[in-house]
Order: structure tokens, then C-alpha cells, then sequence
């Protein structure tokens, strides 16, 4: 809402005293800047460059609106180049720090030590900028005139980087779903607002204003998305944007919810292989996806239906579930209804979403109308069903049971595409072959 508002106000002309100037922007940029390196240290200590990159970038912003704010004319210094340098210049140098997470050699460990030298040097530089201001303001600078060409270039360049950064932190909050990472894409489309406002519009109008407050907002905003990421003891992903899917499966507590990790313990402490079984399926499924290029919401999806897909065995007899042997014709039945016991439990909890339940519900349904429970054809089964139902007899295939010993991974392929194009989906079947061979590959290469 701030952005819209920001874009209809700007036009209106103000004359705010100096004094509030200097006083609401250089004292909160300075808590600002304070509370930018302690989470800088924060990120040291626990060596997450994450938390270190959003530190210098937050750290070095704060720092220059700090600058900017107590640099104002009729204060502590007369007319100067001060203000209006380190006012243009907050947001790109902070967009450019921040686009810095592009870079694989700073995401590790290893990134903590350059950006502490990036920190220091950009503190230096506004240090001096602040000593050059105070002994000779007209040495510094002058910055581009709002709205012109060469603020129109900076616009764009800096608008660049807030959008990367923004598209990264959608994505990952498309896969999280997690109010925190949503208000890291917030907190960068205000940033990239208030640069509209600081490049477009003069101390006159309404809307610099308003962009200033968008600035700090969006600095509390993202830095404090990172804060509780680090309360939480999980890395801070949203900016660097490289959430993957199967991570979803593999720390389903820190990015699925408390509640789909309570159902996984109940669903372990009722049979470990059936858990085991659903973790590995959910992760297959979520590869298989992003191989055929899945949108991140059905990744989502898949990894909580996959994990989720035999929750319904909670209500199976632990004599048939745990039958040291092949199950006779009623026995048979009774995991039939598996399925449908599994919607129905989910449904009564509450909160999952309507693919979730498909999922859990048609899983074993067929191509050719051959599965359970409904007996289902493939005009009525989506692609994410299709890829749960290869990815979960895939596993089952290569796992050992008590009254058979388990097939090799060539075996069961071979049985998936056998039956490519009649019970299962031939582009799923090719898709996890795929991501099985890179496996491959990629224990050869170490090996060597």
C-alpha cells in the first residue's frame, strides 16, 4: 500500500522544517546502522555469510541515510553536497552490495571474511565522505538532478537489482510460504520505491518523503527477516534465492511447518520404513518436477503430498502393515482404503491445500484406469499425480521388503518404462531417469 500512496502524494508540495529532517532520519538511520552491524556479528559469530551480506549492504544504507539526515543544511552544517550525495547514493550502493549474493564464491563460509572487507571499506568511505563534508562541503560532488538522464540511468540500474533480488525472494517465498520471507519481498519492493522517489522527486515534494520512510521500513523489514531466520538458527535464503526443492523434504519443520513434522514423527512412530519410504519419495518427486520445470507452488505441493502420500497407513492394523510376508486378498483391501483414509484425516486437521489431498488421495491411481481407489484414467490425473505415482513405485521397487529382496535401480526403470504410456507417464518415467543418471555421474566424479 505504501507504494501506490508514495506515487499519488509525491507530486504534493511540502515545507517540512530542517530540524525534522535531521532528527527523523539521522537518529533512526543511526539505530539503524547499529542494529545492521550487530546482526553483521550475529552472522560472523555463526559464520552464515547470508546474514553477513545483509549486514554490510543494511550497514553501509543506514549509514549513508544516517549521513544524509545529519547532514542537513542549517544543523550542524551549512548549504552542502552532503546531503544530497549520500541521500542518492543509499539505495544503489545498497541494491549492488545486495546483488553481490549472486556471486557462489561469497554464499559459504568462506564469503564471511571478503564482505567483512567490503564492510570496512564501504564505513571508511562514508566516514571520510562525512569529514570531507565537515571541512570542505563544496569538495564533494554533486548528484544527478531529480528526473534527469542521468538519474533515469541510475533508476534503472539500481531498479535492476531490486527486482533480481525480488524475483529471488519471491521464489523462495513460493516455496516456503513463510511469513518471513514474504516480508523480504516486501521489504524489497519498498526499497526499490523509495529509489523512485529519491531519483524522481526533490525535498519538496511529498513523496521524497514518503520514500524515506520506505527505505527504513524496508531496511527493518528485510534485516529483520534475517534477525528471526538467525533466532531460528536457519540460513537466511531469500535474497540469494537458491532454495531448492528437495531441501523442502529434508528440513520440513524450518520450511514446511511444525505440522507436517508432527505427522511424519506420528507416521515413524507407527512404521519407520513406511516414513522412510515417503521421505524418499517426496524428494524424488520434488526432483522430478523441477526437472520438468514444475512452478515453485507445485514443488510445494508435491513435497508435502509426497511426504504426506501414505499418512492414511496410520489407520492400517499394524498385523497388515507389518505383515512379514505378501498380504492375502483382505488384507490387500484394507491398504486399499489407505488413500481415502489419508484424505480423510487431512481434511479433518485442516489447512492443506486442495493438491495436498489429491495427492494423498490418487496416488496409486493409473494411466489406465488399472489403480485404486477409484480406478481413475488419465484424463483425471494432473501431472503432479503422476509424477508422486512413478516417483513412489519407483522406491518401492528398489526397497527391500521382508518376503522380497530389493530390485536395482535398472530393473525398476525398466519396469516404469514398460508400462510408459499405459499405467505411468512417459515424461515422468524419462524425467526421473534423468535425474538418477546426473546422480550417477556425480558419485562417479567424486569417486574419482
Amino acid at each position: 500500500m505504501p507504494l501506490p500512496a508514495a506515487h499519488f502524494l509525491g507530486p504534493e508540495e511540502v515545507d517540512l522544517p530542517a530540524a525534522i529532517h535531521f532528527a527523523a532520519v539521522g537518529f533512526a538511520a543511526l539505530a539503524a546502522t547499529g542494529a545492521a552491524i550487530l546482526l553483521t556479528a550475529i552472522g560472523v559469530r555463526r559464520r552464515d555469510s547470508r546474514a553477513v551480506l545483509v549486514g554490510t549492504a543494511f550497514t553501509a544504507m543506514a549509514a549513508l541515510l544516517s549521513l544524509h539526515g545529519l547532514a542537513t543544511p542549517g544543523i550542524i552544517l551549512g548549504f552542502n553536497g552532503v546531503v544530497s550525495f549520500a541521500g542518492g547514493a543509499t539505495l544503489p550502493v545498497g541494491g549492488a552490495v545486495l546483488a553481490l549474493s549472486a556471486l557462489p564464491a561469497l554464499q559459504g563460509p568462506n564469503g564471511v571474511r571478503p564482505l567483512l572487507w567490503v564492510q570496512g571499506m564501504l564505513l571508511g568511505g562514508i566516514a571520510s565522505l562525512g569529514f570531507i563534508g565537515l571541512v570542505s562541503p563544496s569538495f564533494v560532488p554533486a548528484v544527478p538532478a531529480p528526473a534527469s538522464t542521468a538519474a533515469i540511468v541510475v533508476l534503472a540500474i539500481g531498479l535492476c537489482f531490486y527486482g533480481l533480488l525480488g524475483l529471488r525472494a519471491l521464489h523462495t517465498f513460493l516455496l516456503t510460504r513463510r511469513l518471513a520471507d514474504l516480508f523480504v519481498v516486501v521489504g524489497l519492493s519498498w526499497l526499490a520505491g523509495a529509489l523512485v522517489a529519491a531519483l524522481v522527486l526533490d525535498f519538496r515534494q511529498l513523496g521524497w518523503w514518503v520514500g524515506h520512510g520506505l527505505e527504513l521500513a524496508g531496511i527493518g523489514f528485510v534485516g529483520g527477516a534475517v534477525a528471526l531466520d538467525l533466532h531460528r538458527s536457519v540460513q537466511s535464503r531469500p535474497l540469494v534465492g537458491d532454495l531448492r526443492g528437495s531441501e523442502l523434504v529434508s528440513e520440513e519443520e524450518a520450511f514446511l511447518g511444525s505440522h507436517i513434522r508432527a505427522l511424519t514423527v506420528r507416521l515413524a512412530e507407527k512404521d519407520t520404513y513406511t516414513e522412510e519410504h515417503t521421505r524418499r519419495v517426496a524428494l524424488r518427486a520434488v526432483q522430478v518436477g523441477e526437472e520438468l520445470g514444475l512452478p515453485p507452488g507445485r514443488l510445494r505441493t508435491l513435497a508435502v503430498g509426497g511426504l504426506l502420500h501414505d499418512i492414511g497407513k496410520l489407520s492400517v492394523p499394524d498385523q497388515v502393515l507389518k505383515k512379514p510376508g505378501p498380504l492375502d486378498k483382505d488384507e490387500y483391501a484394507i491398504i486399499q482404503r489407505h488413500p481415502e483414509h489419508g484424505r480423510r484425516l487431512l481434511g479433518e486437521l485442516g489447512g492443506f491445500a486442495n493438491g495436498v489431498l489429491r495427492l494423498v488421495h490418487d496416488h496409486h491411481e493409473r494411466l489406465d484406469g488399472s489403480g485404486y481407489p477409484q480406478g481413475l484414467n488419465a484424463n483425471e490425473l494432473d501431472l503432479d499425480t503422476r509424477i508422486l505415482a512413478v516417483c513412489d513405485v519407483y522406491d518401492a521397487l528398489i526397497s527391500t521388503r521382508v518376503y522380497r529382496a530389493a530390485w536395482n535401480a535398472e530393473k525398476a526403470l525398466g519396469l516404469l518404462f514398460e508400462q510408459a504410456g499405459s499405467a505411468f507417464d512417459k515424461r515422468c518415467v524419462e524425467a526421473l531417469a534423468r535425474v538418477l543418471a546426473r546422480e550417477a555421474a556425480s558419485s562417479l566424479r567424486a569417486a574419482v
